[in-house]
């Protein structure tokens, strides 16, 4: 088959963006939010920009950060994250941060909006999943989220039982097997 100059170089360029695509993925998660799933029902998820200092950089990249308790907030028309946890850090000395201090997620105008309209319905709430690097950016996994009732923290508990019973009992049979 014979392509003309034009589509080759198409289709290398591409190619080369389906080489660049494997690259962007590159991912390191520095902190998770565990009880998050468990005490919330996660309605979506949304990846934010977080803007950060120098000192909470270095910290995070040793991953001295902790995300219970935090929640998001938005004032105006920008996403607040509050009560994340990002430790000192220690060489820096006089220069460091505060560790609790208040810090602007990055989202477009048009999700904020979005996700304004959304947080002012009854029982929805911002709540941050992950901390992580991306191509050496910090992101923040946040998702829409709407508080779990006790009896549904108990039945997911149950659930998980179950599963780990009937996992357990299949590897039983196929070792007698």
């Amino acid at each position: 088959m014979y392509l003309s100059g034009g589509s080759a170089r198409f289709l290398k360029l591409e190619a080369r963006g389906a080489d660049s695509m494997k690259q962007d993925d590159d991912i390191k998660v520095v902190v998770r939010n565990r009880r998050a799933r468990h005490d919330y029902h996660i309605e979506e998820t949304i990846e934010a920009g977080i803007a950060l200092i120098g000192t909470e950089v270095k910290s995070l990249r040793m991953g001295r950060a902790s995300l219970q308790d935090s929640w998001a907030e938005i004032s105006g028309n920008e996403v607040i994250l509050h009560d994340a946890h990002i430790d000192q850090y220690e060489p820096a000395a006089r220069f460091n941060h505060d560790p609790r201090r208040p810090r602007k997620l990055l989202l477009h105008k048009h999700e904020i909006r979005r996700l304004a309209s959304k947080v002012s319905q009854k029982g929805y709430t911002l709540i941050p999943l992950s901390i992580y690097f991306r191509n050496g950016k910090a992101k923040v996994e946040l998702a829409l989220a709407k508080g779990k009732k006790t009896y549904d923290k108990r039945e997911a508990i149950r659930e998980r039982d179950l599963e780990r019973e009937a996992e357990r009992v299949l590897r039983e049979k196929e070792k007698l097997d």
